[in-house]
């Protein structure tokens, strides 16, 4: 079996393949000349039984769960081992791009196809899931479907309302679900050994660097803060500079330092002051209060604290120096994900296998393999995309580049199969 590897041509036509698969999945939108596609909504349906097809046509058993994601089985020879689960998400932000989830589910119906094309069976299943809603664009809750697979979901979700006011439970019986068994789609942790996921980059780090694929060493933490300066606000005309307790001057001496303080704690931490707002934010009143909001993420946690202290400790120091006082407060947490050692070089070898070589970078946005990772071993390969956009229409990648992860998916694949068995 570790011989076996995809054909190059047999990888262009499946990379032409998943091309116009993208193409049409981005037709199943509710805006017109956009993407939108947001959890349980006719296009996301649509979309399950589009992909659906897809699965039956080479050979995988099909059915949509209890929180609504697609699920497709291509059986093994041992029906007692645990399967490889691949996949990534069908649904997308507002406006989006076509590839960001969808070319992770493609792809790893590909390597099923590989299979049932040459009439080949693993003595493990393999399962691909479309996971129905890891962008949390409806509700504001993320990972709706990888959660639902994983057993995590909070018992206050159901209530959750979109901007129409209608509840995640109201949102699955109108989907032909039933809220009370959302606990089905919890699957045992003796079902799979290991989740693989392809995604694309997100970022230019592959593109700098001139190559098609990568390896995927963690997925960032992250922390968001509300933060506040408060000074006094006074008259723009009659207080003197020296005598001002200006909060939006004492903010911006805080923001300028951000980058730098950023930069001394590596090169894999990233910070955003992401809004502000000016109080009383009038043109002749000197700012007595700035509130703003503050991103910092990372793929380390205790790296992530140390970044955070040196960023508040050094906005407490600039507001004491200004006659100021500044405050904090975390409203979102989430943890760093390192991907499982064990994948990531299987990944690493058969990157190596295509490519030459297998850079290896960190993930600064959210996965479905985040909920996944406590139950499963998880690993993740990146696709270069143009210029790093994504969340956005002119989101790209090239056919050969998803040739080349094609079949460096399938290799890895193929791998952990003979490693299991």
């Amino acid at each position: 079996m570790a011989e076996l590897r995809i054909p190059a041509e047999l990888a262009d036509s499946a990379a032409l393949r998943v091309m116009a698969r993208c193409d049409a999945l981005a037709e199943i939108s509710a805006t017109p000349g956009e993407l939108t596609r947001v959890y349980l909504s006719p296009e996301h349906l649509r979309a399950n039984q589009r992909v659906g097809d897809w699965m039956r046509a080479v050979g995988m058993r099909v059915w949509q769960d209890e929180v609504g994601n697609l699920c497709g089985r291509y059986e093994g020879l041992q029906p007692e081992l645990p399967a490889i689960l691949l996949g990534s998400h069908l649904d997308t932000v507002r406006n989006a791009g076509r590839y960001d989830g969808m070319l992770g589910v493609l792809t790893a119906i590909e390597a099923v196809h590989y299979l049932h094309q040459h009439r080949l069976r693993l003595p493990m299943a393999i399962e691909v899931i479309g996971f129905a809603d890891e962008e949390g664009t409806r509700f504001g809750i993320a990972l709706l479907g990888s959660r639902g697979i994983a057993g995590t979901w909070p018992a206050d979700w159901l209530e959750r309302r979109d901007a129409g006011g209608i509840s995640v439970g109201q949102a699955l019986r109108q989907a032909g679900l039933d809220p009370k068994h959302i606990g089905r789609a919890k699957r045992d942790k003796a079902a799979f050994s290991a989740y693989l996921e392809l995604h694309i980059e997100q970022g230019p780090i592959l593109e700098n660097a001139g190559l098609a694929l990568g390896v995927v060493s963690a997925i960032n933490g992250a922390r968001r803060l509300n933060c506040r300066f408060d000074g006094e606000a006074g008259h723009a005309g009659t207080v003197p500079m020296a005598h001002r307790k200006d909060a939006l001057n004492t903010a911006a001496r805080w923001m300028a330092r951000v980058n730098g303080i950023v930069a001394a704690h590596g090169p894999d931490m990233v910070a955003t002051v992401g809004s502000l707002q000016c109080l009383p934010g009038a043109v002749n009143v000197i700012p007595g209060e700035v509130r703003l909001t503050l991103d910092v993420r990372g793929p380390d946690d205790r790296a992530l604290a140390a970044l955070l202290t040196s960023l508040l400790g050094c906005a407490d120091d600039i507001a004491g120096q200004h006659d100021c006082v500044f405050s904090a407060e975390e409203f979102y947490r989430i943890d760093a994900t390192p991907c499982d050692e064990r994948l990531r070089s299987l990944l690493a070898h058969s990157v190596r296998k295509v490519q030459g070589a297998s850079p290896v970078l960190t993930s600064g946005a959210g996965h479905d393999a985040i909920a996944l990772a406590p139950c499963w071993p998880v690993g993740m390969l990146f696709v270069r995309c143009d210029r790093g956009i994504s969340h956005h229409p002119d989101e790209a990648v090239t056919t050969p580049d998803v040739a080349a992860a094609i079949r460096a998916y399938l290799e890895a694949v193929l791998a952990l199969a003979q490693a299991q068995r």
